[in-house]
């Protein structure tokens, strides 16, 4: 019998398509059907300038919205070359570990709805209001920045915040405690996600997952460890990771990540540096030369126009460790504003790639525990 869940169904977390092939209950064939949600943000991004595409790139990954405004800018910086300032840089750590917080936060919820724990899907709202009102603070905005920028961030923070934030992480570890004692020794919720979904170590690497999948699986492999981005380095955290690789390993790996991601949090509040929060130099440097803004008919727009970056004539890789894998950029300068080619790689797609070969030969409801371990956000997989 063929099934078509979906791209309505409430589990689905967005607008995927399932073909589901079932034989009674066990599942034979899987098709997933994406492009639902397709808005053509890599053709977009060619013909804007950096500042002006960055409110565009929190869409892509809407639940962890400061790791495309980091990615976005930190592309350009590298192929610039262009130095960012101590205290920014400590800013944007505390920013995307609670950006990376509130991402898992969301996660667990409704992954644990799907499988029938009602509870913590209204427990993680609280948590994550709290951390919202923090960004809101801090940016203007709860969920679309538009913070970062090129060689820093767009405003310093305001007085208070680090104490308000201080706050948060010590009430924060209470709430983690109280999840871990609800969930992870609750027997049903152990019989429906331990052995489902088991990756092995070798078929993580050749399907090119990344994220909390890979570390789940026994692979200690963490881009804030392997890259050395922003000041990780400075900070004392672990790579969190299990071996079993099924859909519990990955609930663990995401749990310790939050507790993590707490821990260089209070680090980077208790050592932030003073000084400039943006590298303002580069507004003169790299101001494109002769731009069509400085046309008579330009002249009279009201505001000043955003300041516009050369990209020079070279190809780059940029990529960062974003909640759900490894989010990257392949960036081609063209000696103007905007980019030339502008490739998004984003760590949900590649991960449900893995989806139709898990759920084969298991019961129709695990493929809810499956597709909710992997956490998929449609706004990345269909850009």
């Amino acid at each position: 019998m063929i099934v078509n869940m979906g791209p309505h169904h409430p589990s689905m977390h967005g607008v995927l398509r399932l073909i589901v092939t079932l034989d009674g209950e066990d599942v034979i064939d899987c098709e997933p059907i994406l492009g639902y949600l397709h808005r053509g943000m890599e053709k977009i991004a060619e013909n804007r300038t950096i500042i002006q595409y960055l409110p565009y790139v929190t869409r892509w990954d809407y639940l962890a919205t400061m790791f495309t405004e980091a990615i976005t800018v930190n592309g350009p910086e590298q192929l610039g070359n262009i130095q960012v300032p101590k205290r920014a840089s400590y800013i944007r750590i505390i920013m995307l570990e609670l950006s990376r917080i509130a991402s898992h936060l969301l996660w667990l919820g409704p992954f644990m709805a799907d499988i029938g724990a009602q509870t913590p899907f209204f427990y993680i709202f609280r948590e994550r209001e709290l951390i919202y009102d923090l960004f809101e603070a801090a940016t203007g905005m709860r969920m679309m920045h538009n913070y970062f920028r090129i060689g820093g961030v767009a405003a310093d923070l305001p007085h208070g915040w680090i104490d308000k934030c201080l706050d948060f992480c010590d009430y924060f570890l209470i709430g983690i405690s109280e999840y871990q004692k609800l969930i992870t020794r609750n027997p049903i919720f152990l019989e429906r996600v331990e052995g489902v979904g088991i990756i092995g170590t070798e078929e993580v690497i050749n399907w090119g997952l990344s994220g909390p999948m890979l570390r789940a699986s026994g692979i200690q492999w963490d881009l804030r460890k392997v890259d050395h981005y922003e000041c990780y380095d400075e900070f004392d955290w672990e790579v969190q990771w299990q071996k079993e690789g099924d859909s519990l390993a990955r609930y663990l790996v995401r749990i310790g990540e939050m507790t993590e991601s707490i821990k260089i949090i209070q680090q980077a509040l208790e050592g932030i540096p003073g000084g400039p929060y943006e590298n303002l130099e580069i507004r003169y440097f790299d101001r494109e030369r002769n731009p069509q803004w400085n046309d008579f008919e330009y002249r009279f727009i009201s505001k000043k126009p955003s300041p516009t970056f050369e990209l020079p004539k070279l190809e780059l890789y940029g990529r960062v460790e974003a909640p759900k894998g490894e989010l990257g950029i392949f960036l081609m300068g063209d000696q103007s504003g905007f980019p030339w080619r502008w490739k998004i790689r984003p760590p949900g797609f590649i991960n449900l790639q893995i989806l139709p070969q898990l759920v084969k030969r298991m019961k129709l409801a695990d493929i809810m525990t499956i597709l909710g371990s992997i956490d998929i956000i449609m706004g990345e997989v269909d850009r």
